[in-house]
């Protein structure tokens, strides 16, 4: 049995498969890394399902300060206490609706169009 904080396999099994059928039109490619699966569209990291079973999203790291702000959101960190720098971000997996993961990926996916020039 786990504790309410403790995310199972169960928990970024469903998180994974979340991303995958919300990113299913941008047909985005999967790839072990970050300690869980990351989805690529156009051959750059949009987000990661990791193994604690946070959701892992690349930012503008001019929205980080506000991004950070919002609830569930934190610093990605590499390890116990390496920080991933201003253009990453974590969101803690529990209680992630479907509402609140589509608008982290709204934020990912506008940092995305930006960076490949789309926007």
């Amino acid at each position: 049995m786990t504790t309410e904080n403790t995310p199972t396999a169960d928990d970024t099994l469903d998180l994974r498969t979340r991303l995958r059928r919300a990113l299913a039109p941008l047909e985005p490619s999967e790839v072990a890394m970050f300690g869980g699966t990351s989805f690529m569209v156009a051959d750059r990291m949009v987000a990661a399902a990791r193994r604690d079973g946070d959701l892992l999203l690349r930012i503008d790291p001019a929205e980080r300060a506000e991004l950070l702000a919002r609830p569930g959101a934190k610093v990605a960190t590499m390890g116990p206490r390496r920080e991933m720098g201003d253009g990453w971000l974590a969101v803690d997996g529990g209680g992630l609706t479907d509402d609140a993961l589509a608008t982290w990926l709204d934020a990912a996916l506008r940092h995305h169009r930006r960076a490949c020039g789309r926007e």
